[in-house]
């Protein structure tokens, strides 16, 4: 993900400078594998813990050094292992939440903006991450199955979100079904400001009539939030 990796990434996605991870998924995706890295949370847990630790500031440079290549402050990042249901919230806030933020301020502080990609619902996490600790204003969460009205009470106001439109709508629904979508979605959370239009998934095909329903529903209702 580092070096010409990384620049090699951020040159394929237009949208981004580069990405990283956090510390615990870097762990559960690399190194010890989801398996091993459940069992090692349970067996050694100060072990995981001093990993992650040590991760942390790998995880910035990586994506410093991927933003300097590309001259692109984006940084995308994908949350893997922090959803709903795949961690106690006591867990969330031992394990994987206090290691990504050391990264998103480490990113912050180098003028980079993170791009969070938040994996299934995060509904029960909505309350950790908005962090009087991050500076306001200086980041992006994309969110998946999140409750979006729950979203835009926790970050309206404090840092831009977005994202849900869900990419089984995008691939298998109608037009109509996906303008009448983003209708409700844009009327119940575009008011306070800092809402991004997309979609909850990373879609690979999806049915363009579908996709340009999205876009055109987003110019216009969009304008009148």
């Amino acid at each position: 993900m580092g070096g010409p990796a990384g620049a090699r990434l951020g040159r394929r996605t237009a949208f981004a400078g580069g990405a990283t991870k956090a510390p615990f998924d870097i762990l559960g995706d690399t190194l010890r594998g989801t398996r091993g890295l459940m069992l090692d949370k349970f067996r050694r847990p100060e072990k995981v813990l001093e990993a992650m630790r040590r991760l942390v500031p790998l995880a910035i440079d990586w994506a410093r050094r991927a933003a300097d290549f590309n001259r692109h402050p984006l940084i995308f990042i994908p949350l893997h292992k922090g959803a709903d249901g795949f961690l106690s919230d006591e867990d969330f806030r031992e394990f994987y939440w206090p290691y990504l933020k050391a990264v998103l301020i480490g990113l912050i502080e180098e003028g980079i903006v993170p791009l969070c990609f938040a994996e299934g619902g995060y509904n029960d996490r909505l309350e950790a991450i908005r962090d009087p600790e991050i500076p306001a204003g200086r980041m992006v969460w994309m969110f998946d199955s999140t409750d979006m009205v729950e979203a835009r009470e926790h970050l309206g106001g404090f840092q831009c979100f977005g994202g849900n439109v869900p990419g089984s709508l995008l691939t298998t629904g109608s037009a109509d079904e996906t303008a009448a979508y983003v209708k409700r979605l844009i009327a119940d959370v575009a008011g306070p400001g800092g809402f991004i239009l997309g979609s909850g998934i990373v879609i690979d095909e999806a049915n363009p009539e579908c996709l340009k329903a999205m876009i055109d529903a987003g110019l216009r209702y969009g304008s009148s939030a």
